[in-house]
């Protein structure tokens, strides 16, 4: 493989990879590419209006042109994943991106343009077109606090959904008890509650579905007051994730003027810290890692996030300080 050969596949890389602020072609392709999506997600809409029925054509090409680049996107960063996964091997590394939440993206936008008339399945995929702008913003500092709240407080989101299936359900088989003799058409049997009881716990109630007995209506008051409650849990738990996040971020920032043993470690195509995650750096070298800087931008380094080719870790060695505080307690 010549060296032009890499140096064209790696300028190619830079550019298509999101969030190069210092190099304007990166940042020129990420708005054009934004366009693009929006677009073609309003040709998509605009194809479901009987109004736009005599510019059928035109709208047809603008998807066609759109998933053409669409596609061209694809193709190249298929080619360039062995440059964003270089731990792996040329096919692994593009097996892997195919299988990433980025390459299932990508599918799922281009798939819904070679669909069979009449394949619903097929048709619902062009959905998927959406989530290229959540690619596309998922580098900046703003989304990265989304997301670190969803992974940190998972496991108390996932209980907070536990308990409302299990109210649900409840709520769904103690209505059917109570309405079913009065209306046996609406509740038919325990399952069918299960959209009264999504729509009163949710606090929505569309009142297609109601009580009329007054056990019943009893049963839904103290429903509803349950679902006050329910809804206000995941949203006090990712409320608290908020601050906590924006507390780490504003101490660490105290921290690093406070620490005078602090240094930066660059990232290279060659170090052993390739591709490690922050938990493994922290636990295997002893190390506190304060701020990732990637691509011009700085991330909070949590234990999930996984150190590529470039970045720039701001950290303190414990192992360094413990050393030197041996040395002094010597002299």
């Amino acid at each position: 493989m010549s060296g032009s050969y890499k140096a064209a596949k790696k300028r190619i890389f830079d550019i298509i990879q999101i969030g190069q602020r210092n190099d304007l072609p990166s940042r020129l392709f990420d708005w054009v590419l934004s366009v693009v999506i929006i677009i073609n997600i309003a040709s998509m809409f605009m194809q479901t209006f009987d109004v736009f029925e005599p510019i059928m054509w035109l709208l047809d090409t603008v998807e066609a042109v759109t998933l053409v680049l669409f596609s061209i996107e694809y193709i190249l960063r298929i080619w360039t994943a062995d440059l964003l996964y270089p731990e792996l091997k040329p096919t692994k590394a593009r097996m892997r991106f195919l299988v990433s939440f980025d390459g299932i993206i990508d599918l799922c936008t281009i798939l819904p343009f070679f669909y069979l008339s009449g394949f619903i399945a097929f048709r619902m995929l062009r959905v998927g077109r959406i989530f290229h702008l959540f690619r596309i913003n998922s580098v900046y500092d703003s989304f990265n606090i989304i997301t670190t709240v969803l992974y940190e407080k998972r496991n108390q989101i996932l209980s907070s959904l536990f308990i409302i299936i299990i109210l649900m359900f409840a709520s769904s088989l103690g209505m059917y008890s109570a309405e079913h003799d009065a209306q046996p058409e609406a509740f038919t049997n325990a399952f069918s509650g299960i959209w009264w009881s999504v729509s009163t716990l949710l606090t929505v109630g569309y009142g297609d579905i109601y009580p009329v007995t007054i056990v019943g209506r009893i049963m839904a008051i103290c429903i509803a007051f349950f679902g006050v409650g329910v809804v206000a849990i995941p949203t006090g738990i990712i409320s608290a994730g908020f601050v906590e996040q924006y507390s780490i971020r504003a101490r660490a920032e105290v921290k690093l003027h406070d620490i005078s043993e602090v240094g930066e470690i660059l990232i290279d195509g060659k170090s052993e810290l390739l591709g490690r995650s922050i938990a493994a750096l922290k636990s295997d070298y002893d190390m506190q890692i304060f701020v990732l800087l990637r691509d011009g931008f700085t991330i909070i380094p949590t234990d999930n996030i996984e150190t590529r080719e470039h970045d720039i870790l701001i950290v303190s060695s414990d192992r360094m300080n413990k050393k030197k505080t041996k040395k002094k307690s010597r002299g």
